[in-house]
């Protein structure tokens, strides 16, 4: 495993974060059997994966308590635990957002199901715009006050929203972000027109999630065939991603990975991690030989034509067509 700083901060990461969200029962696609869902965890750290990133709305907190029994026999300090706030956790006022009550309740709340004293990386998972940005950022400053967070973190906003973020941060002497969360991946690269050059100048760690495009860049899809498995069988969104553009891409990548003697998506994952911007990708394997096959990505290397033939069928654009 290798292992990096997160942004510019001295914590250090592995290259690969490992995603819970497949952890649980909220969805089809998702492992309702706990077993196996340790199964991943434990080999992930035993693969040299020191991060692990959840969210408390991943199964409405079923994740989360997944986590946190899983890591009861591992030494705390070793590990680098993230979540998120921000989507609802209940009906009625005050059960979703990014206001002050909103984020100390979700994180007390956080902390009992990881079963652990403090949270590594808490990340605001949406921008909340009804919400002053001046509460929310209050509130973690408080968290990290009081040595419940020890950074904090953003996912998935308009790059003038962050920027805002950070402006208010400095000038108030709140805790600043660290690290953002977008979506980022060989065909769904809209943030490099977005959010990605002001995390590049300001110094952010970019932690990208749905590396693998949902699945769609693991080559597991083909052209004219309707999914009747996998997660673009009931994943509308998943789906949405079978363009012509994009499956111009995938040719590249399943061309590329063939004369390497790799797989399309180590391949996809290596072109993440060429990228300087990017600290690590979550990856979100549901068997233990994706895990294996996607951790040895990192002794794939890419050449600058492999890259420029990966990137020609796209143009990054913003906002991204199709995306909501």
């Amino acid at each position: 495993m290798e292992y990096t700083t997160l942004g510019e901060t001295g914590l250090e990461v592995s290259r690969l974060a490992l995603g819970c969200m497949n952890f649980g029962s909220g969805e089809p696609w998702m492992i309702d059997d706990e077993e196996q869902s340790r199964e991943i965890i434990d080999r992930a750290l035993d693969l040299g994966i020191n991060f692990l990133d959840t969210a408390n709305v991943y199964s409405r907190g079923e994740s989360e308590e997944i986590v946190g029994r899983a890591i009861e026999e591992y030494d705390r300090s070793e590990l680098v635990v993230a979540t998120k706030v921000y989507h609802r956790m209940r009906e009625g006022p005050n059960g979703a957002g990014l206001s002050r009550k909103h984020v100390l309740d979700q994180a007390e709340a956080s902390l009992d199901r990881l079963g652990t004293d403090y949270i590594d990386l808490y990340q605001i998972h949406r921008w909340d715009d009804d919400t002053p940005v001046h509460e929310t950022l209050s509130a973690l400053d408080h968290l990290v006050e009081e040595g419940v967070v020890r950074y904090v973190g953003a996912s998935t906003m308009p790059a003038w929203k962050f920027t805002r973020a950070l402006y208010a941060a400095d000038v108030e002497n709140y805790e600043r972000f660290v690290s953002m969360q977008p979506e980022y991946n060989a065909v769904d690269r809209h943030e490099e027109a977005n959010v990605l050059p002001a995390c590049a100048a300001e110094g952010i760690g970019v932690l990208p999630w749905s590396p693998l495009a949902g699945g769609f860049l693991t080559g597991k899809y083909e052209r004219d065939e309707e999914p009747d498995s996998g997660r673009a069988a009931t994943d509308e969104y998943t789906a949405r991603r079978f363009t012509e553009e994009n499956w111009a891409v995938l040719d590249e990548i399943r061309d590329i990975a063939e004369a390497k003697g790799a797989t399309p998506a180590q391949v996809s994952i290596a072109w993440l991690l060429h990228k300087d911007v990017v600290t690590a990708p979550i990856i979100g394997p549901r068997r233990l030989d994706h895990l294996e096959e996607n951790v040895e990505a990192l002794a794939v290397s890419l050449t600058d034509e492999e890259i420029e033939r990966i990137e020609a069928p796209k143009t990054p654009r913003w906002p991204a067509p199709g995306k909501d």
